[in-house]
């Protein structure tokens, strides 16, 4: 029999990081989470991966440590000898990178250096994938695609230019197979509540229910590229199973405005958004970035990958979500 392939995630308890655990559990792995010790619990989203009868969840294990602190990455790829790494630990929120730059740059940068040359130190064949963010491109003009200049516009973006390149650096000074997937926006129900799709189904469901009046906003015309977070950690798996360690974007090549993104879910609930929308300035960046549209034709010609749900099926699937958990639904349903 076969040993299950080990995998070791960073960031397992957020969006991607939990799907990813589901998949490769489907999928036969072994997967070890890293997670942060805290006063509170903060693992809604893979609970269930622990308790349905449908997933090996005896294959789940989760570590306690932190990414910024080299000598625990050290130690845990040491003592697991992972087949694949998965790097979604950040602090990953653009408007408090601006509050917290300090922070960031460790979180966000420097620890993708500590997973590298833990690995470097313990097994080179480790295959390695870094998330990179189409935030790094900034204000260069789209389509942005694997060719495209950087151009940061936050602390997050600079943070994670970094990861991107000393990632890219180990792989050609090492011979590692590192590979960077430059995602661009991707949402689901397990969103976390800060990020503005989820801020927006999560008032919409709440303004259904009778508990909420408004939502205040700050920049509506900002244009994204807003794909499906389960369709986009597929695309991370397939990266790390390729011939070949290279950089791809994911994307869905479609843009759409922070309004656009107001009408679809409050539409979807028979409701004029303008009804409800107030405006205020805290919410607004120091520097923004105006324009994000992705190129993944790489993607799909090496990978075989393409989004398939976008903005307008993504907010119905999220304010569907937030109502039902409004109605007593778990996380993990979503």
């Amino acid at each position: 029999m076969t040993k299950a392939k080990r995998v070791f995630i960073t960031g397992v308890t957020g969006q991607d990081g939990s799907y990813m655990a589901g998949q490769l559990l489907d999928k036969g792995y072994e997967v070890h989470g890293l997670v942060r010790r805290s006063s509170t619990f903060n693992r809604s989203r893979i609970d269930h991966l622990h308790h349905d009868e449908h997933l090996p969840g005896q294959n789940l294990h989760l570590h306690y440590g932190d990414v910024t602190d080299a000598a625990r990455m050290s130690e845990l790829i040491h003592e697991l000898r992972p087949h694949e790494v998965y790097n979604l630990a950040a602090q990953s929120h653009v408007r408090v990178s601006f509050d917290e730059p300090a922070y960031t740059a460790q979180a966000t940068g420097v620890s993708t250096l500590n997973l590298l040359e833990a690995i470097r130190s313990t097994d080179k064949s480790i295959r390695f994938y870094q998330a990179s963010t189409s935030e790094m491109f900034g204000a260069s003009p789209p389509p942005q695609n694997e060719d495209t200049s950087f151009y940061p516009r936050s602390p997050y973006g600079v943070a994670k230019v970094y990861s991107y390149w000393i990632t890219k650096n180990y792989r050609e000074a090492y011979d590692m197979f590192a590979v960077n997937g430059q995602l661009f926006n991707h949402e689901s129900p397990r969103r976390g509540e800060t990020f503005v799709t989820r801020k927006i189904t999560m008032a919409v469901a709440n303004i259904v229910k009778g508990t909420q009046k408004e939502i205040w906003m700050g920049n509506l015309d900002s244009i994204r590229d807003w794909g499906y977070a389960p369709e986009y950690t597929e695309g991370m798996w397939r990266m790390l199973q390729a011939d070949a360690p290279e950089d791809f974007v994911l994307a869905t090549g479609s843009a759409y405005t922070i309004k656009d993104f107001l009408e679809f879910s409050f539409s979807h609930v028979g409701l004029n958004w303008e009804d409800y929308v107030r405006f205020d300035p805290k919410f607004l960046r120091p520097t923004e970035v105006d324009e994000l549209i992705g190129d993944a034709s790489k993607a799909e010609r090496v990978l075989g990958w393409k989004a398939n749900v976008l903005p307008p099926e993504l907010a119905r699937i999220m304010v569907d979500a937030d109502i039902a958990r409004l109605d007593g639904a778990k996380e993990g349903q979503f």
